[in-house]
């Protein structure tokens, strides 16, 4: 009877440590596959907009404790912390485009967070106390990082951690990032490279990020670079989260996109000006039909709300027609109209959604539009989403309900002129029928209508309803 139970005991185990479902990793939890990770478009926060280069502990703090307090109830949960946390404080939004600019690094040649912006990064903890305040309030923690090694570790030579290889042994001397100087790219043919990711993305694991944005990599597309940052995390053994910047990446990649990331960026940078908005229909219906659930064409932040709060860079001041002392500390300068369509699309698209405004000065439209809980739920719900007519500056896209037959459909007037009626008809979009319309803005039924419904949509405008019961 013995030698049964313990015969039994042995095959248990045995299906256990098979079963994928109860494998655990050497820290006791679930482990969880790559393609689980971001199931639905991610949701949260980056400092970028708002903070630039310069944020700090204290800022960071006080926008996770607004979102935990009031936006984590509607989904959102990541809180990323955008470039420069390795910069000292002196080198600012608007100076930081120079050669070798001072960055903090460990002794294996990885980025480090500054201690003066991040004081409880002192004696080696990196982020881990960060990450830790950020889980304590049930939300998840991101860095943003540059593509390759860091400029002064490789000046320093300095050694791969578990190897015997150097800096100088994987540095790409010859592929350098065009706008930022902060790194070299890494060499994936050669020994040592894949190890520099691996060390650097284990420290990352050990902190506690949940998200990692990895810039100047898929335009240029890195291809080598993306595949060893991924085979990264997953050596790291640790769920994170991968988002691919700038933008835009090629579409003609979309497949290789799919395999190696969670999320990335089909544009240039947005900021908040309408010229980037109707810029993004065209590029949105470039990639309306390439969505693989848990992995998402990325549209870019949401610049509403409080933005460079502490001042922009001469570039985005430019583009917006000012100097930077005139962009900085303002809100966003869409109109209210155009936030509305801002949200709608995103959300009709199904990109991934990050607010780029400081959370504890937040306005009150803003506040309005990214609680709606009901148009949250097209960008995390729907399935299916796609333009289906884009004519003289009108533009309708739709997508479906899961488990219904009823569709959800976004309606803009891209031009400039003044308010016009769109019909949507039945045929177009796929249903038949009397049939029930709610205007999911509003939060309100408009009734029941058969064949079509003709909305009054003001210019820059859009309605978003759902059409079904």
């Amino acid at each position: 009877m013995k030698t049964e139970l313990f015969l039994l005991t042995i095959a248990f185990l045995g299906l256990a440590a098979c079963n994928p479902s109860t494998k655990k990793d050497n820290k006791q939890n679930p482990v969880v596959t790559f393609d689980s990770l971001a199931v639905t478009p991610p949701m949260g926060w980056n400092s970028w907009d708002c903070l630039g280069l310069d944020a700090n502990e204290d800022q960071v703090k006080s926008v996770v404790d607004y979102m935990a307090l009031h936006l984590k109830q509607y989904g959102w949960e990541y809180v990323v912390i955008d470039a420069g946390w390795y910069h000292p404080k002196e080198l600012i939004t608007a100076n930081w485009q120079i050669k070798n600019p001072s960055q903090n690094i460990d002794k294996y040649g990885r980025l480090i967070p500054d201690t003066l912006k991040y004081p409880s990064a002192k004696n080696g903890v990196g982020f881990k106390a960060v990450a830790d305040y950020i889980h304590s309030k049930g939300l998840k923690f991101g860095i943003h990082v540059m593509r390759g090694i860091p400029w002064n570790a490789v000046a320093n030579n300095a050694p791969i951690k578990g190897t015997n290889y150097y800096a100088h042994d994987v540095a790409n001397f010859k592929d350098t990032c065009s706008w930022s100087k902060t790194m070299k790219g890494v060499n994936m043919e050669k020994p040592g490279a894949q190890e520099y990711y691996n060390s650097v993305y284990e420290m990352y694991a050990e902190w506690g990020v949940d998200f990692v944005k990895v810039d100047d990599i898929s335009n240029p597309y890195h291809r080598s670079e993306i595949e060893g940052v991924h085979q990264a995390i997953l050596n790291s053994k640790s769920a994170i989260v991968l988002s691919l910047s700038p933008g835009p990446a090629p579409v003609t990649e979309w497949a290789h996109l799919e395999k190696n990331a969670h999320m990335w960026r089909i544009s240039g940078d947005f900021w908040d000006n309408w010229k980037w908005l109707k810029r993004q229909f065209g590029i949105c219906s470039q990639w309306d039909s390439i969505h693989t659930p848990g992995h998402w064409p990325d549209a870019d932040m949401l610049p509403i709300g409080k933005l460079r709060k502490t001042g922009g860079d001469a570039w985005t001041a430019s583009q917006l027609g000012s100097t930077i002392a005139e962009v900085t500390d303002e809100y966003s300068r869409f109109t209210d109209t155009e936030k509305y369509t801002l949200m709608t699309l995103w959300s009709i698209f199904k990109s991934p959604l990050m607010i780029g405004g400081y959370l504890p000065e937040n306005d009150s439209v803003t506040y309005k539009i990214i609680t709606n809980e009901e148009v949250i739920a097209v960008d995390q719900q729907s399935e299916n989403n796609h333009e289906v007519r884009n004519q003289n500056g009108m533009v309708i896209w739709t997508a479906d309900l899961p488990g219904s037959k009823s569709k959800y459909v976004a309606v803009f007037n891209t031009n400039d002129g003044k308010a016009e009626p769109i019909s949507v008809t039945w045929s177009e979009i796929g249903v038949s029928g009397e049939l029930k319309v709610r205007d999911l803005w509003a939060k309100k039924d408009l009734g029941n209508f058969s064949e079509k419904i003709s909305l009054s949509v003001e210019p820059h405008g859009c309605r978003l309803i759902k059409i079904g019961q």
